[in-house]
């Protein structure tokens, strides 16, 4: 096909209005959004800080478990519930420490997406303002 026959192709597209680009869910003959999405690092940051909380309570209860134990075995000796207690409270010893170890993972996982996330918002936003500054003729 020789340019110029692309060209006037081209031309008769544009002059059609279906040629038009469009959202597949947007409304058609619509004016654009409302400007109203957002992104926010609030819920990112406080659920890291629960993960945090959750962290630092979970070492606290299970530094307090072995001294809460002690005196069980002299206080009940001979009686067989106290392995039963020992076991208990190695299990328990194991799991708080599991917990500990994933809220800590979480705590650092969940502020590096209010980082990025909040990054991107900043970086699209500038972009859509230079576009915003190119369609309006003004210099950016």
């Amino acid at each position: 096909m020789p340019w110029d026959e692309w060209e006037q192709l081209k031309a008769e597209a544009a002059g059609r209005a279906e040629a038009r680009m469009s959202l597949a869910s947007a409304a058609p003959g619509g004016t654009g959004g409302e400007g109203k999405l957002k992104h926010s690092g609030g819920p990112w940051t406080s659920a890291s800080g629960a993960a945090g909380g959750l962290r630092t309570s979970t070492q606290t209860s299970r530094s307090r478990l072995r001294p809460a134990h002690e005196g069980v075995a002299s206080g009940a000796a001979g009686l067989s519930s106290v392995a039963i207690l020992n076991a208990v409270m190695e299990s328990w010893e194991k799991r708080l420490t599991a917990v500990r170890g994933e809220c800590d993972y979480l705590e650092g996982a969940l502020l590096k997406v209010a980082k990025e996330m909040g990054e991107s918002e900043t970086a699209v936003k500038s972009s859509l303002n230079a576009v915003k500054t190119a369609i309006a003729g003004e210099r950016p």
